[in-house]
């Protein structure tokens, strides 16, 4: 019998098969004991175990008559241990004994990858949980204009966007509760397994269409271990990173853009750990510390000539107590921590002459990090029943401050964009290096409660719960530094380099159908203006938003894992989740509260009945919540404006002068916000369309595990994906007030400038918005998509993925895996954010704004790698000596080109800018071109000296050993001198010396 294991988890189950009537003992180097009678079929289980090596003992009236030791768990995971002429076998690929092959874990439906602390002890690999998820197919790095919530890389599961997926340590939530980018993770030295989850998860867990990342945390044993390590990335044996340039209209290699050849680092790594029991075979502790320090200088591009001289301090640490009440109740106590400190010095540079000058300014300092704590209480209730409790609280900060601001100057944006006229050719700038910063005060909550059941059932486990979390966005938000001039400038090149009179927003001809083009927003052409002649102009730039808000999360399941025979296991699961989202004063804007039901399908069949050949599927579907920071402009004050003007002059700090203000639909020099941005506190019930529905995606997996020989497992496996339900906002109550006024309601009952143009909606469905009445009440209004919208196609998000993998288990001497994807992500919304120009804002980015921005928008997805290649491994040369190396060979990123609207270059509808899917006039989808593949080989070596008894080790590692630094990612907006210049680009080559010490 197989026991119920699941994704995220912290625990395995040992079972197998032995004669009737007997029992059999399992013991962990923790104290942890378990004992379990064999049941009438032969057959017995154990679930719930922590992680840990296990002695198995076969007791016949009271008496040992057979044993395994060293039975080491994988979580998640079922590892048979059988007993009657047969040997230890594991089921997840853990070598149990030194001459044993793991076999195919025929216990698990999903699609999970995980990675062991000796694993993460020999490959070569950057030290974040991030570079750990890189080997598993279909994981790929995030764009390099998204961060972490301590400044580190995000990744892509399966084609979805960096935001949705899940983080947890030790069971516990600590997925960054304000936008969905990364997670709090364990020091590097402190994980004893990683779990990769690419899909298929049973009912228990949710809140996640793209991957988990679940991290276990080490434990004390009954033995005393201590030890440390110290690494070192030089930065003189890093390779010059390669200057960037601008690109010229025919493709050839323009001037420099930005002078990186000194963009150099070194990094500091110390980290200690200590291990044992308090009492022996009760209590334990575990204990880790990691400071980490990186140092270097950064020269901007030309239009930020600074060399920035940085260091970030990133401290982690990890503490986990153990206490076997008595041999059926275990309680487990975690802490862990995560801190980044960053701080930078800007001095001036001059790209004339390539030198350093003298002092500028200093750079905005930052603090962010979290704290967790969390406890887990186990009960053994019988040998069938089994009940644990989960609760924890994640605290974050995130301070910001600006030492010596110096208010004189505004910050100025594209100052490339300059009439190269009035600029001599080359941007003018100024010392000014901040625009907005956060809000000082900023902090967060994020609590956690679960509560699981699981009782075993004759050939069934049943396990059903709750889980439940509330997340909280204290002070949330960013403005213009106090004492300073509270906006900034925009250069503006031409709308249209044929013609400068062609209108900034708006015009003739770009109302949607039925509509006077002068009742939507327009902003006249520069043309018309003192110093608009060639068509540049200027935009005042004001924004900030800010608001205290929560989400709480509540979510019920029922799972029964069913053993329909010896060869085939059926898991059938429900899961019901709801979410609400509050803003500032409390009230809910989002009550997404109705039965999301999310059935979880899965088998498994031991196609041989020896755990040699296993085919598996699994369906499922999953939901996922808005995370708190969509309210800041949702649902709370943000001011989003611009003010428009042509300039007769540039002044020596890059400010205009011989300013004139453009007309606009509002009025000359008006301040204008295309999504009705003016710093207004937003109604909770106009938030949102009233039958707005949750995100979900649906998700089918089809596979086989087989062995090859009595060396080698070999595999393959089909996923489908299918996003079927998105939020985003639209921004069109232009159409809106069109239908109101095809509806026959009076223009005097409602204000018109109170229609919200920043409404979440369900892209490609009918929408109902409340339009306040000015006499109290609200009306209906219903949007047809394609009708009342006038969009031409709706939502879309596909994947599809074919990997196939051969794999040679650590057989004492060596460990190989080969990965091959071939896979397609496509439609027309990446998912909540948007790579190809960096927008950040979850749930609320240009997309479905209005219709013109979503034409000819589908295509290749930004996180589409149609080809991946992964390869790693390790080789024991010599008793003393490993080897080990990691390939990764990943065909490239699509590029998009991005405009203005049509062959005529207008700007409709909104008029947000170059943002359509039109290259220079010609319709252009995401993926018609694409970026270079990237080849990224590192190799590392380890001694281990036996005159030091294996304990003392030296270790260097060289990441990207042939320096290959292809561009990843570039600038999009095919009007801008900026067009195809490099956004991102590998790292290069560099390498980390080690020595660590293990008692």
């Amino acid at each position: 019998m197989t026991g119920a294991v699941y994704a995220q988890a912290t625990t395995g189950s040992i079972f197998g098969q032995a004669q009737s009537g007997d029992s059999v003992l399992v013991k962990s180097s923790s104290g942890v004991t378990r004992q379990v009678d064999v049941d009438s079929t032969g057959h017995y289980t154990v679930n719930s175990l922590p992680l840990g090596n296990y002695t198995v003992t076969l007791q016949h009236d009271g008496q040992t008559v057979d044993s395994r030791s060293n039975v080491t768990l994988r979580v998640g995971s079922g590892t048979e241990v059988s007993f009657g002429g047969q040997n230890a076998q594991t089921l997840s690929a853990v070598t149990v004994q030194a001459n044993a092959l793991p076999s195919i874990d025929v216990s698990g439906v999903d699609s999970r990858t995980v990675i062991t602390a000796d694993q993460l002890a020999r490959l070569p690999l950057a030290r974040s949980a991030e570079a750990i998820a890189l080997l598993a197919p279909g994981v790929v790095q995030g764009s390099g204009l998204f961060t972490n919530l301590t400044g580190g890389s995000v990744v892509s599961f399966g084609g979805s966007s960096v935001t949705e997926n899940a983080y947890y340590i030790n069971g516990f939530n600590t997925t960054d509760p304000l936008s969905g980018f990364g997670g709090i993770t364990l020091p590097y030295g402190a994980i004893d397994q990683q779990e990769i989850m690419s899909g298929g998860y049973g009912a228990a867990y949710g809140r996640s269409d793209g991957g988990v990342i679940s991290q276990v945390g080490k434990r004390g044993t009954n033995e005393w271990h201590f030890g440390g390590q110290i690494q070192w990335t030089p930065k003189d044996l890093r390779s010059d990173p390669d200057n960037w340039y601008y690109v010229n209209k025919d493709g050839s290699q323009g001037k420099l853009r930005q002078y990186r050849k000194n963009n150099k680092s070194w990094t500091t790594t110390v980290d200690a750990y200590v291990g044992g029991p308090l009492i022996k075979d009760k209590l334990f502790i575990f204990a880790a510390v990691e400071a980490e320090r990186q140092q270097g200088e950064s020269t901007g591009a030309n239009v930020a000539p600074f060399v920035d001289h940085y260091r970030y301090d990133n401290p982690k640490w990890y503490g986990k107590l153990d206490w076997n009440i008595t041999d059926s109740n275990i309680l487990e106590l975690t802490g862990a921590s995560n801190k980044s400190s960053y701080q930078g010095v800007f001095n001036d540079f001059d790209y004339a002459t390539l030198k350093e000058g003298g002092f500028n300014s200093n750079d905005t300092h930052t603090k962010n990090g979290a704290d967790v704590y969390s406890a887990k209480f186990t009960s053994y209730i019988t040998d069938d029943l089994t009940v644990t409790a989960l609760y924890g609280k994640m605290k974050g900060t995130w301070y910001s401050s600006i030492a010596d601001y110096d208010p004189t100057y505004p910050y100025l944006f594209t100052p490339n964009e300059q009439n190269p006229a009035l600029n001599g050719g080359s941007p003018i700038t100024n010392s000014q290096t901040v625009s907005t910063i956060n809000l000082p005060d900023h902090r967060s909550t994020n609590t956690n409660l679960r509560i699981d059941l699981s009782y075993k059932l004759g050939d069934h486990t049943l396990t059903a719960g709750i889980d439940n979390q509330d997340q909280k966005n204290v002070d949330g938000g960013t403005k213009f530094p106090d004492g300073g001039l509270g906006y900034a400038w925009e250069y503006n090149p031409p709308v249209d380099g044929t013609d400068p009179n062609a209108y900034i927003v708006g015009g003739p001809g770009t109302a949607q159908p039925g509509a006077d083009w002068r009742n939507s927003p327009w902003v006249a052409g520069a043309g018309g203006y003192a110093g608009g002649e060639d068509g540049y102009y200027v935009a005042k730039y004001q924004y900030h938003d800010n608001a205290s808000v929560r989400v709480a999360q509540r979510a019920q399941y029922v799972e029964d894992s069913w053993q329909v025979n010896d060869r085939w296991l059926v898991k059938l699961g429900l899961r019901n989740d709801q979410f609400t989202n509050y803003n500032a004063v409390g009230e809910p804007y989002l009550r997404l509260t109705s039965p999301q039901w999310a059935p979880r399908v899965g088998f498994s069949w031991d196609v041989n009945g020896d755990s040699s050949f296993k085919v598996y599927g699994n369906a499922g579907r999953y939901y996922l919540a808005l995370p708190t920071s969509v309210a800041l402009r949702s649902a709370g004050t943000s001011l989003y404006t611009r003010q428009y003007y042509t300039y007769t002059g540039i002044d020596a700090n890059g400010i205009p002068t011989g300013l004139t203000p453009i007309d606009t639909y509002l009025g000359a020099g008006a301040p204008v916000s295309a999504n009705g941005e003016y710093g207004q506190a937003r109604d909770p019930k106009t938030s949102a369309s009233t039958n707005l529905k949750s995100e979900y995606q649906d998700e089918y997996i089809f596979g086989f595990d087989k062995k090859l020989g009595d060396s080698w497992v070999y595999g393959a496996k089909a996923t489908y994906r299918n996003l079927r339900n998105a939020i985003d906002d639209v921004g069109d109550n232009i159409s809106i007030i069109a239908k109101m006024n095809a509806m026959g309601i009076d223009p005097n009952s409602y204000d018109a400038t109170r229609v919200p143009a920043s409404i979440l909606i369900n892209p490609g469905s009918t929408s109902y918005f409340n339009i306040p009445k000015l006499g109290g009440g609200y009306y209906t209004v219903q949007m047809d998509w394609k009708n009342d919208f006038h969009f031409n196609t709706t939502m879309k998000r596909k994947y599809y993925g074919l990997d196939l993998y051969l794999e040679h288990p650590f057989d004492g001497k060596w460990y190989g895996k080969v990965d091959y994807l071939f896979s397609r992500s496509y439609g027309n919304s990446e998912g909540q954010v948007r790579t190809d120009i960096g927008q950040t804002d979850v749930s609320a980015t240009v997309d479905w704004d209005y219709a013109q921005v979503m034409d000819y928008a589908n295509g290749a997805l930004a996180n589409d790698r149609r080809h991946q290649i992964k390869a790693y491994g390790s080789y024991q040369i010599a008793p003393e000596w490993m080897l080990s190396g990691n390939l990764a060979i990943l065909s490239g990123s699509p590029k998009t080109c991005l405009g203005y609207y049509g062959a005529d270059l207008t700007n409709p509808g909104l008029g947000y800018g170059p943002y359509y899917h039109f290259c220079n006039g010609v319709p252009s989808s995401p993926g018609d071109t694409r970026n270079p593949w990237t080849y990224t080989l590192s190799l590392s070596a380890e001694y281990r000296p036996e005159w030091a008894g294996k304990k003392l080790a030296f270790n260097a590692m060289v990441n990207n050993v042939f320096d290959s630094q292809k561009i990843t990612q570039t600038y999009p907006i095919s009007t801008s001198s900026s067009y195809l210049r490099p956004y991102s680009m590998q790292t290069g080559r560099y390498f980390r010396f080690g020595v660590s010490y293990d008692f």
